[in-house]
């Protein structure tokens, strides 16, 4: 604790950040105050209108800027009939690094864990089963983390989606099992869906 409540304030709110703990926190802190002060009050007027302007997109649950994202609003990859289902949107801009799926998404936000209490409605499949009845959709591409929870997701939505005769795949290997999509080189990443196979 030091002599500045600002400065605690400051160190403490800097931690709610992944991988940010106490000593990061601190160290950022005094970067700021010592050296980026105007940067700082920049970053802090940016994220303040992060937060209150970015939306979930109504059609696939990623973030927009209020609205239909600019990726459903495509009518190009609308009209692809592929549609890709992850668990976050950080999963969405590393296969849209990948530049190699030109379809449409489904955000699902995390996966079931009924004992943390994530059930199909937290992960919005209601919405997701619309998508899929819709007749838009040809293939449904499950691209879940290589997970139990990611793969018990993926058995769940793929029993869903059966009933109305979709082609239903997920990405390939070279995810490895207990990792992240967000996480994996975007070589791999493109391979894994170009070399996509079906989900049985």
């Amino acid at each position: 604790m030091s002599s500045c409540a600002y400065l605690d304030k400051l160190i403490a709110a800097l931690q709610i950040m992944p991988g940010v703990g106490p000593r990061s926190a601190t160290r950022i802190a005094y970067a700021l105050l010592d050296h980026k002060r105007a940067e700082g009050l920049q970053m802090a007027q940016i994220v303040q209108e992060a937060l209150e302007h970015i939306e979930l997109c109504p059609c696939c649950r990623n973030y927009s800027d209020g609205g239909v994202c600019a990726i459903c609003a495509n009518d190009k990859r609308r009209h692809s009939g592929l549609l890709c289902i992850v668990e976050t949107p950080a999963d969405v801009q590393a296969i849209e690094s990948a530049g190699t799926f030109f379809g449409t998404y489904f955000v699902l936000h995390g996966h079931l864990s009924p004992l943390d209490g994530i059930g199909p409605q937290e992960l919005g499949l209601e919405l997701l089963e619309q998508r899929l009845q819709s007749g838009e959709i040809k293939e449904a591409i499950l691209a879940t983390n290589p997970t139990v929870e990611g793969e018990a997701t993926a058995a769940y939505i793929a029993a869903m989606a059966r009933r109305y005769q979709l082609t239903m795949s997920k990405i390939a290997s070279g995810v490895p099992f207990g990792g992240n999509l967000d996480s994996v080189d975007e070589h791999t990443l493109a391979t894994s869906i170009t070399e996509r196979r079906p989900f049985v």
